[in-house]
């Protein structure tokens, strides 16, 4: 990605290692799955609210380590914070609205939020009672080495997902959906209900990607298939086959490989939120 030109964004607190640092940015990254087939960016608090969703260890029990270039991946992600916060803003101020920009926290092993305690091994995630984004660096590695997706646009679609739950909250959908979610029916009809969220999530971040590269230019040849394959790599029925061995539909939390797949070059192709309503069509 061509992101030299691009400001660092100063939203952003590091707590690894006990300490609040404004100025320093978090490592965006993509999730390990989670056991009983929840995958990426879920709130925790929905999570909770739900009584379903825990997390896979890291291997063998052991804590994830950072990467060993945490300076330039810092460097990286702030960069694409702050094109996040261009985007959006400009987004925003077209609808005759005020975009309030979302925090994003660097941390590892587990750290409290106002959604609760959150924890390396759920992914990277977007709280809403706090506005802020958390994340561990050390999934950069799993992106690259466990779910088969490198490349800086893949890391930077991480980031675009959860800022896009970030913007689902500013507009109240989150809000609406967990309502709706705490209604008291089946826990597939919810689960239908958190996939069209996060599927409305991809397609925002498919609109950042396109306007941010129309405004900047950012994205380089071939880069666009890198953020497809991430997409496709945390779909539900991928992940299910791969650590259960076999794909149980009524749980999917977060939508297909295809779906995702489908929604973030939707939003990608269109560069227009209006094209993101994933709530009104019977087929995804």
């Amino acid at each position: 990605m061509r992101l030299d030109n691009q400001r660092e964004s100063q939203n952003v607190e590091d707590r690894r290692g006990g300490t609040m640092l404004r100025g320093s940015v978090g490592i965006g990254t993509l999730v390990i799955a989670l056991a009983a087939s929840y995958f990426l960016g879920i709130d925790p608090a929905l999570i909770m609210d739900s009584g379903s969703g825990t997390s896979t260890p890291s291997p063998a029990g052991r804590p994830a380590r950072a990467p060993a270039t945490k300076d330039e991946m810092t460097s990286f992600v702030s960069r694409v914070l702050g094109s996040t916060e261009i985007v959006w803003h400009d987004i925003f101020q077209q609808a005759g609205r005020r975009y309030q920009e979302p925090k994003l926290v660097l941390f590892t092993g587990a750290i409290p939020t106002a959604c609760g305690t959150g924890r390396s091994a759920l992914g990277p995630f977007y709280c809403p009672a706090d506005q802020k984004v958390y994340i561990d660096l050390a999934f950069y590695r799993d992106l690259q080495e466990r779910f088969r997706a490198p490349g800086e646009f893949a890391q930077a679609y991480v980031i675009a997902h959860e800022v896009a739950h970030h913007v689902q909250n500013l507009l109240g959908i989150s809000a609406k959906i967990h309502a709706a979610q705490q209604g008291g029916g089946r826990q597939a009809a919810a689960n239908e209900l958190s996939v069209r969220l996060e599927l409305q999530a991809d397609c925002f971040a498919g609109v950042w990607g396109h306007r941010a590269d129309t405004m900047q230019q950012i994205v380089e040849p071939g880069e666009m298939e890198q953020a497809l394959a991430a997409a496709a790599a945390i779909g539900d029925d991928r992940l299910q086959r791969q650590t259960q061995g076999q794909v149980v539909p009524e749980s999917f939390t977060h939508g297909t490989s295809r779906q995702r797949v489908r929604w973030f070059k939707r939003g990608m192709d269109s560069g227009d939120v209006r094209q993101c309503d994933t709530f009104s069509p019977e087929s995804l």
